[in-house]
């Protein structure tokens, strides 16, 4: 559901309520109201979804300082300690005091799958359930979205590292879309799901469907939510204004330090995962530090890239749209 939100005073009982409105209407507002109210044997939960540079981060805080509770982050890149300008992380002063959970958990040189992410989050919602509170989960990494409120089985495969090393030498002698292409002729329904620059995610579903012969989605139950859900945005459709907001916000990245961070990073953890590597902000510096580009260059990649991840996470997430709980 879209919407724009803001908070008023009550002027009698001088008490915060929630205000919602889409367009002229307010009907949000009742639907809220409603699923809180509502009594069910499911356990609630909100989704906080959809591109980057929207305004998550805000509706986010203000969910959770409102119902008194924590945030869950659903970002495959915040997970990582010190990447923290380029992921957009939130700041220790700007966090209010509403614990966020998820983030900051592994070093760059580690690897962490998501069903490790799973596992470790699903704790922390039953934590919160637990204690009466309903979490509330911000991301735009819709595979770890997927992983809490949908039933399915996450393939047990362990890795096959040998395999791992001729893909990776593969994309690293005739590209990245070489290693893409390979899926496409052995698993064309999920090569659709997958950006081809997303070399890890690439890989490792080769590495299932050639070691047991299936698709990743074949692990898959059919798609039903484990939770009364409900699903919020801030996005309102309007992309000028969201690819501003990313421009800007890149612009704000280099002048917070982004290429400092970048360098510190590759300082320190010299052997590094090609998880990380991949992602938008550090790979064009990098590009950069090694003299393949300059700065301006980088900078307007960065936006660009930016620009077409969330045009991707728009056709992901639209599958949240108009739910109805």
């Amino acid at each position: 559901m879209k919407i724009k939100y803001f908070f008023q005073k009550n002027k009698i009982q001088d008490e915060k309520i929630f205000i919602y409105n889409h367009g002229n209407d307010m009907f949000l507002k009742e639907k809220f109201q409603n699923f809180l109210a509502k009594k069910w044997e499911k356990q609630k939960i909100i989704v906080i979804y959809w591109p980057t540079a929207c305004g998550k981060t805000k509706l986010s805080l203000d969910i959770a300082k409102f119902l008194d509770t924590e945030i869950i982050s659903t970002d495959s890149r915040q997970i990582f300690k010190y990447l923290d300008i380029g992921t957009g992380k939130i700041k220790e002063n700007e966090k209010v005091g509403i614990i966020h959970n998820m983030i900051d958990i592994i070093t760059p040189d580690q690897k962490y799958s998501v069903g490790e992410y799973k596992k470790e989050a699903e704790k922390i919602i039953k934590k919160l359930q637990f204690q009466g509170k309903i979490p509330v989960l911000v991301g735009g990494t819709w595979l770890y979205i997927d992983s809490l409120i949908y039933d399915f089985d996450i393939p047990k495969v362990p890795a096959d590292e040998a395999l791992r090393e001729k893909l990776i030498e593969e994309a690293h002698d005739f590209g990245k879309d070489f290693v893409y292409q390979k899926l496409c002729s052995l698993d064309p329904d999920f090569a659709q799901t997958l950006h081809p620059n997303n070399l890890p995610y690439v890989i490792r579903a080769l590495e299932v469907k050639m070691l047991t012969g299936k698709s990743k989605s074949e692990f898959r139950k059919e798609k039903i939510l484990k939770y009364d859900t409900f699903f919020l945005t801030p996005y309102d459709n309007n992309r000028e204004i969201l690819y501003k907001n990313i421009d800007t916000r890149v612009e704000n990245m280099l002048q917070e330090g982004l290429v400092e961070e970048v360098k510190n990073i590759l300082e320190k953890w010299y052997k590094m995962t090609d998880f990380w590597l991949q992602t938008i902000g550090y790979s064009e510096i990098i590009d950069f530090l090694n003299w393949n580009i300059s700065l301006p260059e980088a900078k307007e990649l960065i936006q660009k890239n930016s620009r077409n991840y969330a045009k991707r996470q728009l056709t992901w997430f639209r599958k949240y749209e108009n739910k109805d709980y």
